[in-house]
């Protein structure tokens, strides 16, 4: 390589005599370069919602038409996955199911077992107004349900018909919001605490 290429500026220390930096050292390096960046108070729970909550894996379950808005919604112009949203084709992967469309009698019971083979914890998004309390097709049809909530307890709650890919990643904010705020850990410890005592 030539010397007359452009300077390159490494963010990370790397020693010269061969020894390693541990990735901890590294950050507590940049930490201190920062204002106020000598200490970092936090708890696991805050930690761990914040993980959960910017990681979301939906199992994308489209019924109807809402569903070309989600696609939509995880294309390239609306793109989903800058908020961490990246789509699973299997349950056993996912941990958001984003229900869009309307559901008939018949698929209530795959959607209930699509739901329960989804690992804790799991989230729903009900996307659209067929999903949410049978849209237009609930009126005088006997095969269509009601909403989504009559099978599977629902998080986020996306109106519209359809709703647009902007309202979509407004739901996905929304719960990402709720996520931060959950407390299971600290409820974890509370009941087991009440078991003991």
């Amino acid at each position: 390589m030539s010397s007359g290429g452009p300077e390159v500026t490494r963010i990370a220390r790397v020693p010269t005599d061969g020894s390693q930096v541990a990735p901890v050292e590294q950050l507590v390096e940049v930490l201190h370069r920062l204002p106020g960046g000598q200490i970092l108070v936090t708890s696991v729970e805050n930690v761990l919602n914040w993980a959960r909550a910017r990681s979301l894996w939906p199992l994308t379950f489209g019924l109807a038409c809402c569903a070309m808005e989600m696609m939509q919604a995880m294309g390239t112009r609306f793109d989903l996955d800058r908020f961490g949203v990246i789509p699973r084709a299997t349950p056993r992967q996912a941990d958001l199911i984003i229900v869009a469309g309307r559901c008939t009698i018949k698929m209530a019971p795959v959607v209930r077992r699509l739901w329960e083979q989804m690992p804790e914890p799991k989230y729903v998004i009900s996307m659209g107004s067929c999903a949410t309390c049978g849209g237009p097709f609930y009126y005088d049809n006997y095969s269509i349900l009601k909403g989504i909530d009559t099978v599977i307890p629902v998080d986020v709650y996306v109106p519209g018909c359809p709703p647009r890919p902007e309202a979509l990643i407004e739901g996905v904010l929304k719960l990402q919001e709720k996520i931060q705020k959950e407390r299971r850990l600290t409820r974890r410890l509370q009941e087991a605490a009440q078991a003991g005592a």
